[in-house]
C-alpha cells in the first residue's frame, strides 16, 4: 500500500474513534412520522437535544431518545479517557430510513378490498465532537496559526 493511501487510512481511523453510532431496526412507526422528530435534533447539541425529546409529546420521540442515549454510551465506550462533561458533542447525522412494510387486506364494500400497509423504519445516530466554526473556517482559508 502506498504512503497516501496508508496516512488516509489512519486518518479514517482517527475520525471513527471519535464518533459512535446507533441504529434502530424495524421501528413500528412509519418513517415520514419519524422523521418530523428526527429533523429537530439534527445537528443539535447532545444535551440539548435529550431536552427537546423529552419534551416533546410525539411518540416517535421517546424511541428516539433511548436512541440517542445508547450513542452516547456507545461514544463513553469507544473514548474511555475522556469525560463526557468535558467533551461537547452534538448529532453530527441521523438518518431515518424505510423498512419492511407489512402487508394486511382490510374488507370494503361491495366485495373489494382496500389494501393496508404497515410501515416501519431503520435509524441510524452519529454522535461526534464539535467542531468550532472558526477552526473550520481557518483551514478552509489556509490561515492556520
Amino acid at each position: 500500500m502506498g504512503s497516501r493511501k496508508s496516512t488516509r487510512a489512519e486518518q479514517l481511523k482517527e475520525q471513527k474513534k471519535q464518533t459512535a453510532i446507533a441504529v434502530l431496526r424495524d421501528c413500528p412507526t412509519s418513517p415520514l412520522k419519524m422523521r418530523i422528530v428526527a429533523d429537530s435534533i439534527r445537528g443539535v447539541e447532545v444535551n440539548r437535544a435529550l431536552g427537546i425529546l423529552r419534551y416533546n409529546k410525539k411518540a416517535a420521540s421517546i424511541k428516539l431518545e433511548k436512541l440517542l442515549r445508547s450513542a452516547i454510551a456507545n461514544w463513553e465506550a469507544k473514548n474511555e479517557g475522556q469525560r463526557l462533561e468535558d467533551t461537547p458533542l452534538c448529532v453530527k447525522t441521523i438518518t431515518v430510513d424505510g423498512g419492511r412494510m407489512l402487508k394486511r387486506v382490510q374488507a370494503a364494500p361491495q366485495g373489494r378490498a382496500h389494501r393496508i400497509r404497515k410501515r416501519s423504519n431503520h435509524v441510524t445516530i452519529v454522535v461526534d465532537k464539535i467542531v468550532e466554526k472558526a477552526a473550520k473556517k481557518q483551514k478552509a482559508d489556509g490561515t492556520e496559526s
